[in-house]
């Protein structure tokens, strides 16, 4: 029986390793298909101080795909606690984006509905995240640089596809700048039309209907003076 446990285990745990990489966290190649919103439901039942560091980067990584649904990664909870659980960890995510100045239009929804005190914990853990301080989450004590370091290996990771159509790469500057005007879907579909991929019917359509409306305005001349000189206003 021991036996058999430690073999359903080992296959359990290689079964989430490969779904942490398709979420961002490279630790195996993962090659088939699965549920996103499962996998990060996985992640914090691991209860691995160390892939809950890395779950905001998974976070923003499962964003990206077209079957990511928020309420769906609730829903597969059941237990109070599990949800307050997920729900520290969302508010963590949070705290890392906006320390960023990363603005994710999914995440627009519940930031809504965040109660004064949820925005409290928000605020603390970007304060600890910005001055190095340790801090204790979901019953673990995470440490400050390895949730940010995950967090801009991830953003370095993705800013190596528009390196090579750009001269001006200042640090994670431009995939920070992309992340803000594009919702991840369409910033996906941009980066697939810089690189010339193929895109399908549907996605062609999508471009056409908004991306495209978007990324003409960007390249208007007279818009990016007039950014620049509101900009000047401000400092």
């Amino acid at each position: 029986m021991n036996k058999y446990l430690k073999k359903r285990n080992s296959m359990e745990n290689k079964q989430l390793l490969e779904q942490l990489a398709r979420l961002g966290y490279p630790l195996l190649e993962a090659q088939e298909s699965f549920d996103v919103n499962k996998a990060l439901v996985n992640v914090f039942k691991s209860k691995n101080v160390r892939f809950l560091e890395g779950f905001p980067v998974m976070l923003a990584n499962a964003a990206k795909q077209e079957d990511f649904d928020y309420k769906k990664v609730q829903s597969f909870l059941r237990n109070k606690v599990d949800k307050e659980v997920l729900k520290e960890l969302f508010l963590l995510s949070l705290a890392l984006y906006e320390l960023n100045g990363l603005n994710f239009s999914w995440t627009m929804p519940y930031v809504k509905e965040l109660s004064k005190d949820d925005r409290g914990v928000v605020k603390t853990l970007r304060d600890c995240l910005a001055h190095g301080h340790d801090f204790k989450l979901v019953n673990h004590r995470f440490h400050h640089e390895r949730v940010r370091k995950a967090f801009q290996q991830y953003f370095e990771s993705e800013s190596k596809e528009v390196k090579n159509f750009s001269a001006k790469q200042e640090d994670l500057s431009l995939e920070f700048a992309l992340s803000e005007v594009f919702p991840p879907k369409q910033k996906e579909l941009f980066l697939k039309k810089l690189k010339g991929d193929m895109l399908t019917k549907t996605e062609r359509e999508y471009f056409s209907r908004t991306v495209k409306k978007r990324t003409t305005a960007l390249a208007n001349s007279e818009l990016h003076h007039l950014a620049q000189k509101v900009l000047q206003k401000l400092l």
